[in-house]
């Protein structure tokens, strides 16, 4: 059943013409939402390929994080990794018209879930699940596919008010609540009611409120909030993970056992925890990861520290 209005932000009153980008790029994705999959696929290819020579920023970071996190590939396949990355999220950025104005029944049959079960078993306790996920290209694929309903999900906010509202909008379509990350409150009411929460604790969010645990082997900062959500109402932790298919015919998401001693009272152990459970997801499927985050931005010794200012590090072999 279509949600209320009152349920969507209104885009009415963003008209100024400096909105009128953005109302551009809307229109756009409302094109592309309606294209076949196949050529929704083939462009988000050629976004992917373009996104490689352009965006030479995230084209360094990503080279950097690769080469980091799997110092055991030659320099070959470091670079066919990265070019698979951008092609990947190229992909990931046409699923986003998909996953926000796409009917989901178009994608029934181009869907396995695996795990369903231990989802399940960690909601009959009532007393709410963190549904725990990793920042892959088919991020917003992992809201719209997801097959029980009734799941709330935090996000970072835009700057951009409108694109927010677009995107609040498109996320509400596919989940009952959608919560600033910030809005901590909001986000223990839900779990306090039972609920199912999705959050993403895998990126960089600075010094505060996060300790540095190996993510891949290197140091992280990694925030502690998951611990903190989990001890609050004693809520199961199980992770999500959500995967296009290597050939792009659909899509298979996974559902982990419930983690067992966790948390352990101690914020690095519970950190590296969740980091060494990203990794064996990530691992799966390593093209399909945000390598394109500056993950490792935050060092401890500073910013002298941060490997994306080391030269000598994106020049060594």
């Amino acid at each position: 059943m279509p949600k209320p209005d009152a349920h969507f932000k209104s885009l009415r009153s963003y008209i100024a013409p400096r909105f009128w980008p953005t109302w551009a790029l809307y229109g756009f994705l409302r094109a592309i939402a309606v294209l076949p999959f196949k050529a929704q696929i083939a462009m988000g290819k050629l976004l992917g390929k373009l996104s490689l020579l352009l965006a030479r920023d995230r084209r360094d970071a990503c080279e950097v994080n690769i080469k980091l996190c799997f110092p055991e590939l030659s320099e070959i396949q470091r670079a066919e990794l990265v070019n698979k990355t951008f092609i990947s999220s190229g992909i990931g950025l046409v699923e986003i018209a998909m996953a926000w104005f796409t009917n989901p029944d178009r994608f029934k049959g181009m869907v396995e879930v695996f795990g369903i079960e231990n989802l399940n078993a960690a909601k009959s306790s009532g007393k709410g699940v963190l549904l725990v996920g990793a920042h892959f290209s088919t991020l917003e694929m992992g809201g719209f596919l997801y097959p029980q309903g009734e799941i709330d999900a935090t996000y970072r906010a835009h700057d951009n008010p409108l694109f927010d509202a677009i995107m609040y909008n498109g996320r509400m379509r596919n989940v009952e609540g959608v919560f600033n990350r910030k809005n901590i409150r909001q986000a223990m009411r839900s779990l306090k009611a039972g609920r199912v929460l999705w959050y993403a604790p895998d990126q960089d969010y600075g010094p505060r409120n996060s300790v540095y645990a190996p993510f891949f082997g290197v140091p992280a900062a990694t925030i502690t909030a998951t611990s903190r959500f989990a001890k609050f109402n004693g809520s199961a932790i199980v992770f999500y993970s959500h995967y296009r298919n290597a050939d792009n015919s659909g899509y298979h998401i996974h559902f982990s056992e419930a983690l067992k001693g966790y948390p352990t009272g101690d914020d690095i152990e519970d950190a590296t925890i969740i980091n060494s459970h990203m990794e064996t997801a990530i691992r799966r499927q390593p093209d399909q990861y945000l390598w394109l985050h500056k993950r490792f931005k935050t060092q401890a010794a500073g910013k002298s520290a941060r490997p994306y200012n080391d030269k000598k590090l994106k020049s060594k072999s």
